[in-house]
């Protein structure tokens, strides 16, 4: 073992908060994730349904959200890199759409992608939808919200195994709701 290694295993020992679980080995272990999403949610938690659709005025979205969250959820911006502090977040609990409280990823569904932003190896199902983006010429692929239609970010096919996703999401478009 070289000192690298044995240095950061060190440090994730005795690490004050907890580590993030690796994601699961096989597609299996996703599809249980996925359908025990709930069990990340606080015993008291009430959480909107996709199917009720959030639907208002762009004036009414200013009046809503922060200035930040309102030019990536409405414009489609981006935020910079490395300015969440979700990107840090590593308690258990449900990350929901800051447009709209939708739950969209559990604490579970995270990794360190070491962009700078908080990405996710998969989703709560039925909450995204996706379009082409064609902004940087090539085209990728953009995800909203379902219910509100806020943008979130771009998926791509770097994450980890099995998935090979990463749902690279900006941190102003999230609201993290911890399980305790």
């Amino acid at each position: 073992m070289d000192r690298r290694t044995l240095l950061k295993a060190l440090a994730a020992a005795f690490a004050a908060e907890p580590v993030l679980a690796a994601p699961p080995a096989n597609m299996k272990g996703i599809e249980d994730l996925q359908k025990n999403w709930k069990t990340f949610l606080a015993a008291s938690a009430t959480v909107p349904s996709p199917a009720e659709p959030l639907k208002l005025s762009d004036d009414e979205w200013r009046k809503r959200l922060p200035p930040e969250s309102y030019k990536v959820l409405r414009k489609e911006g981006t935020e910079r890199a490395g300015t969440s502090p979700l990107n840090d977040e590593k308690r258990a609990g449900v990350f929901v759409c800051a447009g709209c409280d939708l739950p969209v990823f559990t604490s579970e569904m995270k990794f360190e992608s070491g962009t700078g932003w908080p990405s996710f190896f998969t989703t709560i199902p039925g909450v995204f939808e996706m379009k082409k983006d064609f902004l940087l010429i090539y085209p990728r692929s953009e995800y909203h919200c379902i219910r509100c239609g806020g943008h979130h970010g771009h998926v791509f096919d770097d994450g980890p195994p099995p998935t090979r996703q990463r749902w690279c999401n900006n941190g102003v478009s999230l609201r993290f709701i911890p399980k305790g």
